[in-house]
């Protein structure tokens, strides 16, 4: 019988772990969530039309989906290195200027391979 109870008391110690750990998570993912304003995580396609326009002209770090990752934007436009202002936008395809250190170039890219759009803070970009 103590057995029993022993054997209980860990499963119950294990699951208090679980939830404590679980509980930290949340905690973790509602700070990043609160630290993400001015993020634009489009619910539909339109949302992400109308969030593009808004920042035309603007230095914008760009969320791509995982399928889709291009270099350029990974690497140079949404980092301290370089930068990437959006020109132009229409139904399907949104342009880019993407500015790194060895180059500039404009890129197409379709609306299906983006996530989100966000501005970038003032601290992060580049000082010339």
């Amino acid at each position: 019988m103590e057995y029993a109870a022993f054997v209980f008391a860990i499963f119950g110690f294990m699951a208090y772990m679980q939830l404590t750990s679980l509980q930290k998570r949340v905690n973790e993912l509602e700070r990043a969530l609160t630290s993400m304003k001015g993020t634009s995580y489009a619910k539909s396609r339109e949302d992400l039309i109308a969030a593009a326009r808004a920042y035309i002209g603007q230095n914008v770090r760009l969320e791509l989906k995982e399928d889709c990752a291009d270099a350029d934007i990974m690497m140079y436009g949404n980092s301290k290195h370089g930068s990437n202002t959006i020109l132009d936008i229409d139904q399907d395809w949104l342009l880019v200027h993407i500015e790194s250190p060895k180059t500039n170039k404009n890129k197409l890219i379709r609306l299906e391979a983006l996530m989100g759009i966000s501005a970038v803070p003032e601290e992060t970009k580049k000082t010339a």
